[in-house]
């Protein structure tokens, strides 16, 4: 299992990633699930990654080769509209899906994997799409300006509760490490090191990136100052009516 998670704001695009692949008493990996991919002034792009650790390493794998291609029919850079890249993304899937499907079906594994794919091309609006094992896939909407992939629930409540298309893009990013060790928190399937990449809205460049684990000063001091908060948001919750000193 792992956790992705993508935030669309008018000021840009945040997108955020732990790294774990597997998790047992015995076994523990982990493995990026994000990949950038930065053409100046042109576009840029970013591709978060869960489900099937195979189909989802031949996805970026096969995209790496079209880029590589003259010949190749399409690719990442070529696409006009970003949807179209979302298309051929869920396309590369299938085809990987269905070319294992029997084997995997007799040894009751899965093979899906879910993408989030999003950037901007220069001259269009910032996006973010989420494509579904099926190949088809949806966009963020203003009233919910995010998506995720993977473990979502233990990371939703604080995205509901901050984010919204005026959320400043760093409060965003700040957001999504929040939503990010909420989850790592609740859920051993889940962890470090965390990945972050922010994109700010008509700047085509190489996006702002760090890679954060649990030692790092701004992760520990992100984890204390929640769970002091916390707390002393608890703490000041009205006393129910039996609590109260009688007058």
């Amino acid at each position: 299992m792992t956790y992705c998670l993508a935030v669309k704001v008018n000021r840009g695009l945040v997108f955020a990633s732990d790294s774990r692949t597997n998790a047992g008493v015995d076994y523990v990996a982990t493995y990026s699930k994000m990949r950038r991919y930065c053409w100046p002034g042109e576009r840029v792009c970013v591709l978060l990654t869960s489900g099937s650790l195979a189909t989802s390493q031949a996805v970026m794998n096969a995209i790496n080769r079209d880029l590589q291609d003259p010949d190749a029919t399409f690719n990442l850079r070529s696409g006009k509209q970003l949807y179209e890249v979302a298309q051929y993304i869920g396309k590369l899937s299938q085809e990987e899906q269905q070319r294992h499907a029997k084997a995997m079906e007799k040894s009751g594994s899965s093979a899906e994997s879910n993408f989030i794919f999003g950037g901007q091309i220069a001259g269009q609006p910032p996006e973010i799409f989420h494509v579904y094992p099926q190949g088809n896939f949806i966009s963020a909407s203003d009233d919910t300006p995010y998506l995720q992939i993977g473990e979502n629930k233990y990371g939703k409540p604080i995205l509901d509760r901050i984010i919204a298309k005026t959320t400043s893009l760093e409060d965003a990013a700040r957001c999504a490490m929040v939503s990010l060790d909420s989850t790592i928190r609740s859920n051993i399937s889940v962890g470090p090191p965390v990945e972050l990449a922010m994109l700010q809205t008509d700047n085509i460049d190489e996006p702002f990136h760090s890679t954060y684990t649990l030692n790092s000063p701004m992760y520990k001091s992100m984890q204390k100052q929640w769970t002091q908060g916390l707390k002393r948001a608890f703490n000041r919750l009205p006393r129910f009516d039996w609590e109260k000193p009688e007058r």
